[in-house]
Order: structure tokens, then C-alpha cells, then sequence
């Protein structure tokens, strides 16, 4: 068979004219990258390596045998449990022999010392699945992961220490990680290659290069992972110009890219010319910020450039395979000229849809792993089906006031914190959601308040106004009496790229005064709208909701399924902005601005029979949520 690897260039740092004949004197070849599964390999003594020919060409070894890793990423919380199975037999039926998959702190520790592998959570059942179909595992602990989850995938009770400094060799920040890798190793240890799992690779942090801010943070993490037992082969990954400052000693640098970079590859050689080249991150489209364009890449685009991956013998992990959904409040934000939250829908454009339907990319890249690789591809799975559900009226309502006496009880201070600070969830703050803050004003004229992310102000229960990150400043009317000033505001996603992340405090974010005169003595509810919330508000005695109505309020309505439930997708076009609640799981956020119309309900999330929904909208009532066997993602 014909040697298709990287060749090792043997004189150290060689002139740049040898490492560019070096990558680029290649040719195609076949090669059976999917014929090494975890079934084949039961003798197991020697992990994912590298190993050199007589003509110094360099490749990836798996107990020996030469072996490409041919990736994509599927997040299992992003895709609902009942549907990991079907998304990793594609992944698979493709021509893929490797899935990888992030960690996410902020949701397996929303609160501190409270761990939760649960359900859609339950990373080790996930990879255990994997194996089971004969899929090869990359795990991307992080800590921090990107991921374009709130906070990177950092938790936020890490905010309410006022000195810690995230992602440095700070202790209070490595005191954290410690304890959550105390927890979270012994679960992937089992899980390892070596100790007959799946798990062939570990990636150290993510991206670090382009943070940077302590030198001695990754050489820490990468120590962290193996006094605990993790044996198998250490990476990072980082982007063209993070590849040498993310890197670290003992750990293989691979690379995230957009399309097929020489120059990126030729300075790789020069960082490891002793390495295979692995491309981490080959991104098959991009995600979506909301009030921007729907982000497409062409499938040809994406044919293109796989090939020449496999022409160099090249290994690289899709990001995304198959994206999933930002389900609940799980979504990050990016600040270009002002705060861009992600949206619900992690499509991604990826090789499957959201919910995990083939496209063209797809079948592309089949077809074109067939032609390369020696050996037949599995059959297709069958398409997860779709249906129309009869139009939803929701006949009934509660103004927002009217749920305080179902939320948590209050919390009472002198000034206002912000989330992260408020002494709850055993002093681990809010993580997610939404905070009212009342307190009593006995005059009108000039309000100042500072808050991330979007505040509605209502004069008991009237608004007058709104407050954002460049709006500081409200005028509240001549009054009377006193009467009750309230201010909802909403974390619309931390963000999760940059230094940035170090000051991502949501809610009212300091003092608040009236006319230079500071406003004291606050009732603050935290409305994170979990299950349990829902579960009270069914006590709740529902009113007649009328034709229009502005200002935030939840509407119930009932969704009617037949004896088999089947994926949707919620019709959110005639409301403004929100968030659609089926049998109390979150299915995300709405927007009028776009570019995302619609909202993913998994079939397995419904009853047979009536399903409540419970729509909470912001600005104004909608009329009804009709359903669509397809997806709008775009304006």
C-alpha cells in the first residue's frame, strides 16, 4: 500500500523551500481508514502514536497499525439523548471512524460542588455508545471549550469571586478546576484506549493561543490530566496564529482552519516536523449571531478541501459534523460592535442538519470517502421522519407579576448584585435566565442603571422603557405616591471568546440611582425557569389571555400528538421575542430580527396525546405557533 503520510523532514529547521517540497510531494492514495474499530483491537498495549518510514514519512499509528483519523464532532448535549445513536450511525454510514466532542463545565456544575451527568449529560453513556458502533473517541475537556456556549463552557459561579482570574495558574481558579477534574477523570479513565475503551485522544484546555495570558496555565492543565490517569495521547488545538503559544511540551499541536492552508501546515512542520500533521478543527460552516445573515458553505467547498486532507494522508475532525441545538439558555454571544448572542439552532451548516437530516455535504463527502477508502460503507440510516401538528391557540396567559408567588422566594438587599453574586443555589448565583429587581421610589426624573444584558423598567406594572449595554439612562415620570420600580433584565448569553470572558456579569451591574440619589432595599427574584418552576406554575390559576397585549407574560396552550410523537419545528413568526417551553424543557429563544424563524421540537420530547406549551414573550402577544416539517433559518 502506498505510504500517503507527511513525510518527516530530518534537518531540524530545514529552509523553508524543503518544508513546502516536503508537504507537497504527495500523491493520492486509498487507504482504509475505517477498518481499525475498537471491535478489532481487543489486545490493546500501545495507544494512538506516531511512527516514521525508512524515508521519513511520518503517520499516525494504533497498536501498531497505520491509521488516519478521519473526525467529526457531534456535542451529545446539544442533540437529545434518544437521538445520539441515529446522529453517530451517520457519522459512521459517511465514512467517518472517529467522533469528538467537548465537555461543558458550566452544565455538568451549574452549581459549585453540585456535579450532574445526567440524561442529556451523560458523557460516559455517550461514549460508550460510540464504541459500541465502532467509533473511535476524542474528548475536549477544556476547562474552557469555546464552543459558543455561555462563559466558553466556564461556569459562572466562577464570577462571584471578585479576584479570580479565569483560565492563569491563579489558585482560586486552579482550586476549581482541580475539583472538577477530580470528579470528572475518574469518569473517562475507564473510557481510555488502553483500558479498553474508545478514547484515543485528550485535548489540553482549547485554543489558548489566541488567550495567552499565563504561561505556565497549560503546562499546569496538561499535569492535571495525567497525575490523574489520563494515559492516552495529549493535544491542543489552536488557529494559524495560536499554534505557538498554545502549545505545550509533550503534547501533539494541531490546527483549526477554515479551508486548506499551506502556509499554516508548512508552520506546523517547523513547530513538530517529527509529528503528523492533524487539522482539529476543519469548520464546514459557522454559527449565527441573531439580527445577522444565516452563515452557508458551499458542499463543493467542503469536497474540495476534504480531498486534499486525504491526498496529504492528512488527519482532521469536521467541526461540525452534526451541530445540535443550543437548547435552554446554553448559548454564548460575541461582541462585535455590541453584544451578539448565538442563536437557538446550532445548524452550523454542517454535514447533518440540526436535526439531523443528510444534505448535500453529506452525501459529497460519502461518496468520496468511498472512492478513497478500501471497503464498503455501512448502509444509510433511515431520516429520523417529520410531521405537521394542528396550529396551537394559546388561549391563556399570566402577566409576569402575576408568577412571583410560584418563583424561588426572594432574595432581600440593600443594593442590587448581579447573578453571579446573588446568595443562592448554595452561593453559587444564577446561572441562567432572567432577574427582577424591585425596590420603592417615592419620586420621578432621571434613572441610571448600568446592565448586561436588556432590561425592561416597568412603574409597578407598567413599562416605560428599556436599558441596555448603551443605554444607561430613563426618564421616570412625575409620581404621586410611592410606587414600586421594577427592572427585569435578561442574560442573553455570556460571552464566550476572548479576555472579554473575565467581566461577563449579567444583571445590574453596580449602583442604581434616581437624580444622583442611590436606590436602596431590593426584592430580587431570579426567574432561571427550570423544570421545577413549571411544575408550580401548573397550580396557577390561568387567565383568559385577550387579542393583544404588550409586555412580558407566559401563555399556555396545548400542543395534540398522535400515539407516536414526530420531530417539528415550532412556527415562532407572528411573536417577538422569547422562549417556547414544551412539557417545561426549554427549546430556546425566538426572535422577530432573525436570521432563525423556527425552533427544533424532538419528537422523543412529547406525550402522546396533549403537550403543554408555555410561551414566555417579552414584548407582545402572538397569535399562534403553527408547526413545519422544515426548518427557516434564514431571514
Amino acid at each position: 500500500m502506498a505510504v500517503f503520510f507527511l513525510p518527516l523532514v530530518l534537518a531540524g529547521l530545514a529552509p523553508l523551500s524543503e518544508y513546502k517540497n516536503a508537504l507537497f510531494k504527495m500523491s493520492a492514495t486509498r487507504f482504509s481508514w475505517s477498518r481499525l474499530t475498537p471491535f478489532k483491537l481487543k489486545n490493546r498495549s500501545v495507544g494512538l502514536s506516531t511512527e516514521s518510514n525508512a524515508q521519513g514519512k511520518v503517520y499516525f499509528t494504533l497498536d501498531g497499525h497505520k491509521f488516519m483519523i478521519v473526525g467529526g464532532s457531534i456535542h451529545y448535549f446539544r442533540v437529545p439523548r434518544e437521538y445520539w445513536k441515529d446522529r453517530l450511525l451517520k457519522l459512521q454510514a459517511c465514512g467517518f471512524n472517529t467522533v469528538t466532542t467537548y465537555i461543558p463545565w458550566n452544565l455538568h456544575e451549574q452549581n459549585r460542588g453540585t456535579f450532574d451527568f445526567s440524561e442529556i449529560l451523560d458523557l460516559e453513556a455517550y461514549v460508550s455508545l460510540a464504541a459500541t458502533l465502532g467509533l473511535w473517541v476524542i474528548l475536549r475537556p477544556g476547562p474552557y471549550i469555546c464552543a459558543e456556549v455561555d462563559l466558553g463552557g466556564l461556569p459562572s459561579w466562577l464570577l462571584g469571586y471578585p479576584e479570580l482570574q479565569l483560565r492563569t495558574t491563579q489558585q482560586e481558579f486552579l482550586d476549581a478546576v482541580d475539583k472538577y477534574f477530580d470528579h470528572l477523570i475518574p469518569r473517562i479513565l475507564p473510557l481510555q484506549y488502553l483500558r479498553g475503551g474508545p478514547v484515543i485522544a485528550v485535548q489540553i484546555e482549547n485554543e489558548y493561543g489566541s488567550f495567552s495570558k499565563d504561561g505556565d496555565y497549560m503546562e499546569y492543565i496538561k499535569e492535571a490530566l495525567q497525575k490523574r490517569g489520563i494515559v492516552e495521547l495529549l493535544l491542543t488545538s489552536d488557529n494559524h496564529k495560536g499554534i505557538q503559544t498554545g502549545s505545550v511540551k509533550g503534547a501533539l499541536t494541531t490546527i483549526n482552519m477554515a479551508s486548506f492552508e499551506k502556509d499554516s501546515f508548512i508552520k506546523l512542520l517547523q513547530m513538530q516536523n517529527d509529528k503528523p500533521i492533524m487539522v482539529m478543527e476543519y469548520w464546514t460552516g459557522w454559527f449565527d449571531t441573531w439580527g445577522r445573515e444565516h452563515n452557508v458553505k458551499s458542499a463543493e467547498e467542503i469536497r474540495y478541501t476534504v480531498s486534499r486532507f486525504i491526498k496529504y494522508g492528512i488527519s482532521f475532525n469536521m467541526y461540525m459534523f452534526h451541530g445540535g441545538t443550543n437548547f435552554g439558555f446554553i448559548n454564548g454571544a460575541f461582541h462585535y460592535d455590541k453584544h451578539s448572542s448565538v442563536v437557538t439552532s446550532y445548524d452550523y451548516d454542517a454535514v447533518l442538519t440540526e436535526a439531523g437530516d443528510y444534505t448535500e455535504k453529506y452525501f459529497k463527502l460519502r461518496k468520496l470517502f468511498a472512492s478513497a477508502s478500501v471497503g464498503f460503507l455501512p448502509r444509510l440510516p433511515q431520516l429520523i421522519p417529520k410531521t405537521v401538528y394542528p396550529t396551537v391557540g394559546l388561549a391563556f396567559y399570566l402577566p409576569l407579576f402575576d408568577i412571583l408567588p410560584y418563583l424561588n422566594k426572594p432574595v432581600m438587599l440593600y443594593t442590587p448584585v448581579t447573578m453571579e453574586n446573588l446568595p443562592i443555589n448554595n452561593g453559587s448565583g444564577q446561572p441562567f435566565g432572567f432577574v427582577l429587581y424591585e425596590t420603592s421610589i417615592c419620586a420621578g426624573g432621571d434613572l441610571y442603571a448600568s446592565v448586561s444584558d436588556s432590561a425592561q423598567v416597568f412603574l409597578n406594572d407598567t413599562t416605560i422603557g428599556n436599558l441596555d449595554e448603551y443605554t444607561y439612562d430613563l426618564t421616570i415620570p412625575t409620581i404621586q405616591d410611592c410606587q414600586l420600580l421594577r427592572i427585569l433584565v435578561e442574560n442573553q448569553g455570556r460571552i464566550n471568546y476572548s479576555w472579554k470572558i473575565q467581566n461577563e456579569w449579567k444583571g445590574l451591574n453596580g449602583d442604581i440611582s434616581i437624580n444622583g440619589t442611590l436606590l436602596k432595599n431590593f426584592t430580587i427574584y431570579s426567574l432561571d425557569m427550570k423544570m421545577s418552576f413549571f411544575e408550580r406554575l401548573r397550580s396557577a390559576t390561568w387567565r383568559l389571555a385577550p387579542e393583544n397585549y404588550l409586555g412580558p407574560a407566559f401563555y399556555l396552550g396545548t400542543l395534540k400528538a398522535d400515539s407516536s410523537p414526530k420531530d417539528t419545528f415550532l412556527d415562532l413568526s407572528n411573536w417577538y421575542y422569547g422562549f417556547v417551553f414544551i412539557n417545561g424543557r426549554n427549546l430556546g429563544r425566538y426572535q422577530n430580527i432573525g436570521p432563525q424563524r423556527t425552533l427544533y421540537l424532538p419528537g422523543p420530547w412529547l406525550h402522546p396525546g396533549d403537550n403543554e406549551i408555555i410561551v414566555f414573550e417579552k414584548i407582545q402577544k402572538g397569535f399562534y405557533i403553527q408547526s413545519k416539517t422544515r426548518p427557516q433559518l434564514q431571514y
